[in-house]
This record gives C-alpha cells, sequence and structure tokens, in this order.
C-alpha cells in the first residue's frame, strides 16, 4: 500500500495539482490584499465610508448586556446579533470578480501560446490529408 501511495503521488498530475494549489492560494491571498486594502477603502470613500466592509443592517436589538459600539460589524457578530453583512458580502463578491477576472486573463494567454505553437508546427495530419481528399475531389 506504501508503494501504491508513492507512486500515486509521483504522477505528474497530482505534482502539477499541489503546486497549483499552492499558488492560487498565495494568489488568494495577494487578491484579497488587493481588494480589502486598495480597492474596497476607494469603493467605501465614494459611498461615505472608509470601511466599507463595516456596513451592515441590525436584524433584530443589540442585547442589554453588550458593552461594545453599535457600529462595530465584528463585535456585533462575535456577540451574537442578527445582523445581515451586506458590505462584507460585497467586498468578498468584488474579490471573486478580482480573482476570476485574473485567471481569465492567465488562461486566455496560455491559449494564445498554445495556439501560436500548433500553428508554427504546420498543419496536423487530419488537415493534410482533408487538402488531400478536397484535392482528389476536384479531380
Amino acid at each position: 500500500m506504501l508503494k501504491q501511495f508513492r507512486d500515486f503521488i509521483a504522477r505528474g498530475n497530482v505534482l502539477d495539482l499541489a503546486v497549483a494549489v499552492i499558488i492560487g492560494a498565495a494568489f488568494a491571498t495577494i487578491t484579497a490584499s488587493l481588494t480589502d486594502d486598495i480597492i474596497m477603502p476607494i469603493v467605501g470613500k465614494i459611498f461615505g465610508g472608509l470601511d466599507f466592509s463595516s456596513y451592515f443592517t441590525l436584524l433584530g436589538p443589540i442585547p442589554a448586556d453588550y458593552a461594545g459600539p453599535p457600529t462595530d460589524y465584528a463585535a456585533l457578530k462575535k456577540a451574537g446579533v442578527p445582523v445581515l453583512g451586506w458590505g462584507q458580502f460585497i467586498t468578498v463578491l468584488i474579490n471573486f470578480l478580482i480573482l476570476a477576472f485574473i485567471i481569465f486573463l492567465i488562461i486566455r494567454s496560455a491559449n494564445k501560446i498554445t495556439h501560436k505553437g500548433e500553428e508554427a508546427a504546420g498543419p496536423t495530419e487530419v488537415d493534410l490529408l482533408t487538402q488531400i481528399r478536397d484535392e482528389l475531389k476536384k479531380r
């Protein structure tokens, strides 16, 4: 069983997947920082506040024993107060859209590079056989 596990791990696609997960996690951290530290403060400033992720709507009363500020989303949430954290949701949504757009650009670039390599190699066997067939039909 240990040999089978070693063979499984040694496969190229498993190692590629592991590298992709590690790079993806690091990339997600960079994207989260871009969103949280650069984009969302600008969006928050436009809408009248600096910390857009703290925008929320109370869905219930604040308990009498709550000692924190009534405008602190994280503290209210930790205290169990029902809140609708729409600002945090918008932050996460923008983070996702940025990440998805960057992945789209990477895949698009990789496809262009792959496509150029195929064009440089010349026509495939199927293309040549199709051309031959079409030429024979003409005669």
